[in-house]
């Protein structure tokens, strides 16, 4: 199977323009874990208006819809990369992208855990996502080398 000439850039670039909007919204999730964790620990009238921010529910909807894009972005960059190539790259960026669905998912997964007061789900949800920042960092950079070898081969 081959893609149109035309639509080829479309292909290309679609994968990295949505996973700078993820990892924006990936940064903007953990700032809402963060006041999560500022809310809970917070006393009196502080944590009156604090829990009026409803970090939570936005923490839940922005969750879900980063392990949504990050499901959908992980098998939609190797879709556009195997259908433009025929073969996928087996390299540190797919490498990183894969591990990186797998601990958005693993840390989804504790939700309830969590809702139930379980402490190592709490800290084991916050570690893997530092963790998946961090791997979400290397995925920028060897993305963008992979943008500029796109953009030299055009």
């Amino acid at each position: 199977m081959t893609i149109p000439s035309a639509l080829e850039p479309l292909v290309n670039f679609a994968h990295p323009v949505t996973m700078w909007v993820l990892l924006a919204l990936t940064l903007y999730s953990m700032y809402l874990g963060f006041k999560i964790r500022q809310t809970r620990s917070a006393v009196g009238d502080e944590k009156k208006a604090l829990i009026q921010k409803k970090f939570n529910v936005r923490h839940h909807q922005i969750s879900s819809i980063v392990l949504a894009l990050m499901v959908l972005g992980s098998i939609g960059g190797m879709a556009s990369t195997y259908l433009v190539n025929q073969k996928l790259f087996v390299g540190p960026h797919l490498l990183a992208g894969l591990g990186m669905t797998a601990i958005v998912a693993v840390t989804a997964s504790l939700t309830p855990l969590m809702q139930k007061g379980n402490d190592i789900a709490r800290y084991a949800h916050i570690s893997l996502n530092i963790v998946l920042v961090g791997l979400f960092g290397w995925q920028a950079v060897t993305g963008l080398q992979i943008v500029q070898k796109l953009l030299s081969n055009a």
